[in-house]
């Protein structure tokens, strides 16, 4: 591939242990703070280690993940003890009374009974060379989990005491203070301490690029389709694959594992940073991710049996006692990967998919099959038969419970009739799919174009079941993970080392004080901007350089305004206003000349307001190219606002309150406040009790989510229209297989064709892109099958009217 040019400046790079240019710098500390720190040698190192402050917080202190580490180990010790006595140490003939026992006292056979005697039991294990293997294989797992726990008990206890002395919070405070109040003292801290020696103020963008390092180019290589979890598969068609263990492995090979591109925290490995030795680095990655295949491929039957053994003792008594759990559906890996933004924190992106949590249920149920309904109510019906009558019996004499394999038939069939119950509908549920899919991307704010107006097909539903999986899919694909991860990584990853070399090189930036990180977490809409995402005519990138789904556009505005103290460079400053100016404006009906909307002012502004207390103006929502296009912009936050009142739920308490009077005036004051001290506003403020400080919390809170959520529609909805005046312009991109292309009303295609077109370029895997009409061949090798899908033309999809129907 040729060598990329980023108008990124890189600053020199250091080999030593610490961060660039610290060697060289000296540090003035007033006598007081010494005092105070004395123990800390290194105060930038310890802030360096931002993610283990972040890790403290999120586990309620230094006792808590004390306990959390120590008990971590005895589980591991536990599973495989208790493992290896169960298949050893037990003499089942007598616990099944296959065989009788002599006693001198009684006849009653006792627990104890069915133990074999140490020196027997001793001997089987000597004897069994897979146990003694297993064994040796844990035990050194055990001890490196053991110096893990050392190193990072000696870690957190540096981080414990830089809470107490220098951000003045005690860890019995930890559990009820929110991350932006720490965040808001380690800014305090360093503007008078200088606890990073590299620049004088720290951002919030700085301490999120150093917690999130890692995840952000994770985040990026998925975004741009680089990792191999994709595959097409004979029988299941499309399917995703993506583990904890595949996960592991990846970070592994490209992070923090011997030998990775990284070589330390915060550096990446200076000749990835120079294009001349590219095929040299991608073959030296592609035979160390060999190695490591294979390493996983001869630790398979270990991994296994541990996957297993660790399923069966964490899910047996839960599905015990809910069988229909593993009925209900959690966000995949994959998900929470693909829906991320860049510099999302995971309480913050866990918070915002819970909330999405109760639609995407919704929407899923809404495509039960009626045929698999039918059966479900009969095999319930007849198991339920066979049950009462057992119920009945037991209840007449207790007895019958002694009868082989009674409780057995008990058990069995309650848990045939709570699987069965999981495949029949609610009878009240009302199938409304498009509003069900607008309430989830208020929420996940990210989803392919071609689910919009197709919600209720069922390839929506199975493309959306990838990023929205069963419980029991979950669990299996952990089981198979062993087996599946050498696989990936010996014939997919290692075909892919030449475009992860090129991309670790073009997209990584040297930052003052934290390090080289992904641009992309930049968020720098001049570099990485995607025209079609409301950045035409602010964008410089090219194919290659643009991050798909607006995730560049989408992640600014959500990091400005989750940090509404953030302060953005010019040009992003602009893009911002200019978007909360336009909602804002296009929302209330408000001129031209209305300031823009933020959550740092003293109360928030209408469009939030009315969101809550249900406005009437949304729906005079105005665009300015066509009364066509507004009607169905205006439907659709319309119906994003109806959809965010009902799921909010912070509504509901401030209507018991009776208005939203009391909530605007404590906004206000901790604004003020906190404007004041140089705080974030979302942190509790001192002249208020514990109680009103965290409702103001949650009140500020719901109101960003509540405003992210709308720009999402908002953008989504921008996003649709560009996208339609394309199609109807480029007519030979339709797919004779849609049923919907020509459903397209003549008003939707004369507004489009009225319209901006924006050339959309079909996109290609990672090392080969196809711009301006000509194919740049950037890899030494055929590109994976899997990803040819990606040069398919978009679909022409219909244009459903809207309705109102009520789904909540």
């Amino acid at each position: 591939m040729a060598h990329f040019d980023t108008e990124y400046q890189r600053l020199e790079a250091s080999y030593s242990d610490s961060p660039p240019g610290e060697e060289n710098l000296l540090m003035h500390v007033p006598e007081g703070v010494k005092s105070q720190w004395h123990h800390i040698e290194n105060l930038d190192l310890i802030f360096l280690n931002t993610y283990y402050v972040y890790n403290l917080h999120q586990k309620n202190g230094f006792t808590c993940m004390l306990l959390g580490e120590i008990f971590e180990l005895v589980q591991l010790l536990f599973v495989v003890g208790f493992t290896v006595f169960l298949a050893n140490c037990v003499d089942y003939d007598v616990l099944f009374a296959n065989k009788f026992v002599n006693h001198t006292d009684s006849s009653k056979v006792t627990l104890p009974d069915a133990f074999l005697p140490v020196d027997v039991c001793s001997a089987r294990i000597r004897n069994n060379a897979f146990v003694i293997f297993v064994l040796i294989i844990s035990g050194v797992f055990w001890l490196h989990r053991l110096f893990k726990f050392i190193y990072n008990v000696c870690c957190y206890w540096e981080i414990r005491s830089f809470y107490i002395n220098a951000l003045k919070m005690t860890m019995s405070e930890l559990p009820y203070a929110t991350w932006q109040e720490v965040q808001a003292r380690i800014v305090e801290i360093q503007k008078e301490h200088q606890i990073c020696i590299h620049k004088k103020e720290l951002t919030e963008l700085d301490i999120y690029h150093r917690i999130l390092r890692f995840k952000n180019y994770m985040v990026a290589m998925v975004n741009k389709s680089l990792l191999p979890v994709r595959f097409r598969l004979p029988v299941l068609g499309e399917y995703v694959f993506y583990t904890r263990g595949l996960k592991y492995n990846f970070e592994l090979i490209f992070f923090w594992g011997p030998g990775s591109l990284f070589e330390n925290e915060w550096s990446l490995k200076q000749e990835y940073k120079r294009g001349g030795n590219r095929l040299e680095l991608a073959d030296r990655l592609a035979s160390r991710i060999l190695w490591i295949g294979i390493a996983n491929l001869l630790l398979c039957p270990v991994i296994l049996v541990w996957q297993i053994l660790y399923a069966f003792f964490s899910y047996t008594e839960v599905i015990k006692r809910e069988p229909g759990s593993l009925g209900a559906r959690c966000w995949s890996l994959y998900g929470r990967c693909y829906l991320r933004h860049f510099n999302e924190l995971d309480h913050e992106l866990m918070s915002r998919l819970s909330k999405g949590y109760k639609a995407a249920s919704k929407y899923m149920n809404c495509f039960l099959s009626p045929l698999l309904t039918v059966v479900a109510k009969n095999v319930a019906f007849f198991a339920g038969s066979l049950l009462a009558v057992l119920i009945a019996l037991t209840i007449y004499d207790e007895d019958v419970l002694a009868v082989e394999h009674v409780l057995s038939s008990i058990t069995l069939l309650g848990v045939c009739i709570t699987i069965c119950r999981s495949f029949i509908p609610d009878k009240h549920m009302v199938f409304c799919p498009e509003q069900l899919l607008r309430v989830i991307l208020a929420h996940i704010h990210y989803m392919p174009d071609h689910w919009q107006g197709n919600a209720h097909r069922y390839e929506t539903r199975d493309q959306f079941s990838q990023l929205f999986q069963y419980k029991a899919v979950f669990i299996l694909e952990e089981l198979l993970s062993p087996v599946v991860t050498p696989i990936i990584l010996i014939f997919c990853l290692r075909r892919k080392s030449l475009e992860i070399i090129d991309f670790f090189r073009n997209f990584t930036v040297e930052v003052v004080g934290v390090g080289d990180t992904c641009s992309f977490a930049q968020m720098d809409i001049r570099q990485h901007g995607h025209p079609a995402w409301m950045s035409e005519g602010k964008t410089e990138a090219s194919i290659y350089q643009q991050a798909e789904d607006g995730k560049t556009e989408l992640s600014l505005m959500h990091f400005a305004i989750t940090n509404p103290q953030w302060q953005p460079p010019r040009e992003t400053t602009h893009f911002i206003s200019q978007l909360k100016e336009r909602v804002h404006r296009e929302a209330t009906g408000a001129p031209s000349d209305t300031h823009p909307m933020s959550l740092s002012e003293s109360e928030p502004r209408s469009l939030i307001a009315n969101l809550l207390t249900g406005p009437s103006t949304l729906a005079s929502v105005h665009f300015d190219r066509d009364i066509s296009l507004a009607n169905h912009a205006a439907a659709g936050i319309n119906d994003g606002g109806s959809a965010l009142r009902s799921l909010s739920p912070i509504s509901s308490s401030l209507h018991l309150r009776g208005s939203l009077s009391a909530a605007h005036r404590a906004a206000g004051h901790t604004s003020r406040t906190m404007a004041g001290s140089g705080t974030d506003a979302r942190t509790v403020s001192s002249g208020s009790s514990a109680w009103e400080g965290q409702l103001t919390s949650l009140v500020l809170s719901e109101y960003a989510s509540t405003e992210m959520s709308i720009h999402a529609l908002y953008m989504h909805e921008l996003h649709k229209q560009q996208s339609r005046g394309e199609m109807s312009r480029h007519t030979w991109h339709r797919q004779e297989s849609d049923e919907s292309s020509d459903s397209i009303p003549d008003e939707v295609r004369t507004s489009a064709t009225s319209s901006t077109a924006l050339v959309r370029s079909a996109r290609v895997p990672m090392g080969g892109w196809a711009e301006d009409g000509q194919t740049a061949q950037r890899h030494h090798e055929p590109l994976p099958e899997e990803s040819l899908e990606d040069e398919m033309p978009p679909h022409i999809h219909k244009v459903n009217a809207l309705s109102f129907c009520v789904c909540y």
